[in-house]
């Protein structure tokens, strides 16, 4: 894996979001966390769903991730949470030296 990776949640209000994202950087699970509205479809309870969600994108250290997946898992309000990986194979060096800084434990 890379030595970064973006996170990304998705939560049911931005009152959730926000919550979940102060928690992540407080914890230093994440460097930044960007809340995006969205609408998602998908099948639940046997049914299309059709709602609208805040996204979570969540910029960490790969030494973070296990980290990070378990702390959302504890704190989300979601049964079966979205938590989705992407490595960042490249990015502005001070940025990236500015992300281990902050998600040091």
């Amino acid at each position: 894996m890379a030595d970064y990776a973006q996170v990304v949640t998705t939560t049911d209000s931005e009152e959730a979001a926000a919550t979940l994202a102060r928690s992540i950087v407080d914890a230093r699970g994440g460097a930044c966390v960007q809340v995006v509205p969205i609408r998602s479809f998908y099948k639940w309870d046997g049914a299309v769903q059709d709602d609208p969600e805040w996204q979570l994108q969540v910029k960490t250290s790969s030494a973070r991730v296990e980290f990070l997946i378990e702390h959302i898992k504890k704190h989300h309000t979601y049964d079966v949470p979205e938590i989705i990986v992407t490595p960042i194979v490249s990015g502005h060096d001070a940025y990236l030296s500015w992300l281990d800084e902050e998600t040091q434990a």
